[in-house]
């Protein structure tokens, strides 16, 4: 039997805060575990292990062992936390006893060394006498974690995200371990952008440095939506280009190359990584399809192309066999369940262009919800781009006014609609007509006004608003186009057209049709905003998708305007934010090399990035950590929010967040 083993060293830092941390969790970067201790009396369901802890524990039990020699050892200690396993140690800094800790038993470091090592009672005189083990200075133990990749033949150890451990105690650390642990060699991985600061100054000859970037990249399989799906499997050929990607909702889709979006299936492997937050896999959560990725997917599964299949992803793996014959026929026999998604009753006969700072929740029907959204935040006091919305009256009036109302009746009412190739082909015809069609002189020289006297004549973002997106049940993420950078009246009605003509994007009618909306209810309206040339920008979660600890959020960042760039999908810098103790945990940093920012002459160019600096550091991740939850007071409705973000800098060089959306995030089903 192959026993797979991940040990987690636990240097810990306490700061002077009356305030228990979490400290606890694998360093495993596909789940980021991290088991978060809250301060005791808000703490739900914790039960600190008691003084006389030693009855609870079983007569024989061994608890800590002070070497590791064998994997049986380490088997005994470790707890499975999904592709991998996890146990924990403590360092007595005064006479240099090292204990590894059955992470069975222990849930926390804590437990073991108050609860079970000293035997002090939980107040909070001995809770902020071990928090200081967090500091610069140690002054009793430290703490941290060893992690096995197994399927990487990688072992790590590493600390938690806000240990200020300095660059000796790492060297001392890790020739502790060499004496102590003796199944293989370890190298140091910082988990936070101090961490990694430190990292430069270790004694090279002695430590080996291993970077987030590097383990997520070399991770060959990642869950990102779990669940069981039948399908017809079609392995896409790695040359195949966006534009031609055309799926039936029945099949399961193996993809050999990052694309921004697809049309509904059953089941998704791709087998290069991106994030979790990629359109891609946001697409799969909607669906509530199972969905992964598997770097040797075509390998495996090349002798069930075609075929129908089964496929289950859980946290640890995924598994692809061909369907029965009766799992096959129920399975076409059946119908798709339909999702029916309810619009809000919109007013198409709202005229006026108001400004964030005069649009409510209440205007939904005249603007949209991202419109709506960022009026509320802007009314709040938020640091939100000013700008105006262009009601749905306007789109309405420019589709009559031409006569493309009748084209788009006639066309939806097509039988050859269902047809996705000829539906294609009909949707682009649309779209140029749309875009072709002048805009009424007199609107235009409104829109024109209003920018001048309200944004001063600043380059502007057009960006979709329309009433199906940013919904709770759909939030429509990607589905319509954004034009930047917009200097000139021209310009600035093409990308007004643009914008409206996406309505009509075929992934968005796509989209639409999967979650039964009617397409005859749904309006364009267009939000007019100040563009901002970020040196970053991104997306935060208010919740943590990698391993579920309440109050931490998932951040998302890229350099310059966030944009997809011309070569393409890249891993994003991804952070977690712990709320309760500010503590920042590193998943991976970017791994592009060019970014979007503006061009002086209008629109967007490339550019190489800066490798001087990650994006997020922890003060970048406490300021929108505490932007984010001013946005969760001002829409309690929703659970979880996707808030989208753009880092400027300022003419005095110093750091200046802006809010550019909010919506709610899907959670899965």
């Amino acid at each position: 039997m192959k026993i797979s083993l991940v040990i987690i060293l636990t240097i810990m830092t306490l700061s002077s805060v009356n305030t228990t941390y979490a400290f606890d969790f694998s360093n495993d970067q596909s789940t980021q575990l991290a088991l978060m201790q809250k301060p005791e009396a808000n703490r739900v369901g914790y039960k600190p292990y008691p003084t006389d802890i030693n009855h609870d524990i079983k007569k024989g039990q061994r608890v800590w062992q002070s070497e590791i020699n064998t994997l049986q050892t380490w088997a005994q200690l470790s707890t499975p936390i999904r592709d991998a396993e996890m146990s924990k140690f403590v360092i007595n800094i005064k006479n240099n006893n090292v204990y590894f800790i059955d992470a069975n038993v222990f849930t926390l470091h804590k437990d073991f060394v108050l609860g079970y090592l000293l035997k002090l009672p939980y107040n909070a005189e001995n809770i902020k006498s071990f928090n200081r083990n967090y500091s610069t200075q140690k002054p009793d133990f430290i703490l941290g974690y060893i992690t096995h990749y197994p399927n990487m033949n990688e072992w790590a150890f590493s600390f938690w995200e806000g240990d200020k451990i300095q660059a000796q105690q790492i060297n001392d650390v890790a020739e502790h371990l060499k004496q102590h642990f003796k199944i293989a060699s370890l190298k140091f991985r910082p988990d936070s952008s101090y961490q990694e600061r430190v990292a430069l100054q270790l004694n090279k000859k002695r430590i080996t440095v291993i970077k987030n970037k590097q383990l997520y990249k070399s991770m060959p399989f990642q869950a990102f939506n779990t669940g069981k799906a039948i399908g017809k499997l079609t392995i896409v050929p790695s040359s195949t280009h966006l534009e031609d990607l055309q799926f039936n909702p029945n099949e399961i889709v193996i993809l050999q190359q990052s694309y921004p979006d697809i049309s509904p299936v059953s089941g998704i492997i791709t087998t290069q990584f991106s994030t979790p937050l990629s359109h891609v896999n946001l697409r799969a959560r909607a669906w509530n399809i199972p969905n992964a990725t598997l770097k040797t997917a075509v390998q495996d599964f090349s002798h069930l192309n075609g075929q129908w299949v089964k496929l289950e992803v859980n946290e640890q793996k995924l598994t692809l066999v061909k369907a029965s014959e009766e799992e096959t026929l129920n399975s076409q026999r059946s119908e798709q369940e339909k999702k029916h998604v309810s619009l809000a009753k919109s007013d198409v006969h709202y005229k006026t262009l108001d400004t964030l700072n005069e649009i409510r929740l209440k205007d939904v029907g005249h603007f949209g919800a991202k419109t709506v959204h960022l009026g509320e935040m802007k009314q709040a006091g938020l640091p939100v781009p000013q700008g105006f919305g262009i009601p749905f009256y306007y789109y309405q009036l420019h589709m009559h006014t031409n006569g493309l109302d009748k084209k788009l009746e006639a066309l939806l009412n097509d039988p050859n609609f269902k047809d996705p190739t000829w539906r294609k082909s009909k949707l682009l015809d649309l779209q140029s007509a749309i875009r072709q069609a002048p805009i009424d002189a007199k609107v235009l020289s409104m829109i024109d006004q209003r920018w001048k006297s309200t944004l001063e004549n600043a380059p502007v973002f057009a960006r979709s608003s329309t009433n199906a997106e940013d919904l709770a049940r759909f939030n429509g993420a990607g589905l319509y186009d954004t034009v930047p950078n917009i200097k000139s009246l021209p310009k600035l009605e093409e990308a007004i057209k643009q914008v409206w003509a996406s309505l009509w994007n075929k992934r968005a009618v796509d989209e639409r049709e999967y979650f039964g909306i009617p397409h005859t209810q749904v309006y364009a309206g267009v939000l007019i905003q100040v563009g901002i040339n970020a040196s970053a920008a991104g997306v935060l979660l208010t919740t943590d998708i990698w391993s579920h600890q309440p109050e931490t959020y998932t951040i998302n960042a890229k350099w310059g305007l966030g944009m997809r760039v011309v070569e393409g999908q890249k891993i994003a810098e991804q952070i977690l934010y712990d709320t309760t103790n500010q503590g920042t945990r590193v998943i991976s940093r970017s791994d592009e090399s060019t970014m979007l920012v503006f061009d002086k002459a209008g629109g967007i160019k490339e550019i190489n990035v800066p490798k001087t600096e990650a994006i997020i550091n922890e003060s970048r991740a406490k300021q929108l950590g505490d932007l984010a939850k001013q946005v969760q007071a001002l829409f309690p409705d929703y659970p979880t929010l996707d808030i989208e973000w753009v880092l400027e800098k300022n003419a005095l060089g110093r750091d200046q967040f802006w809010l550019v959306q909010a919506r709610p995030y899907l959670s899965k089903n």
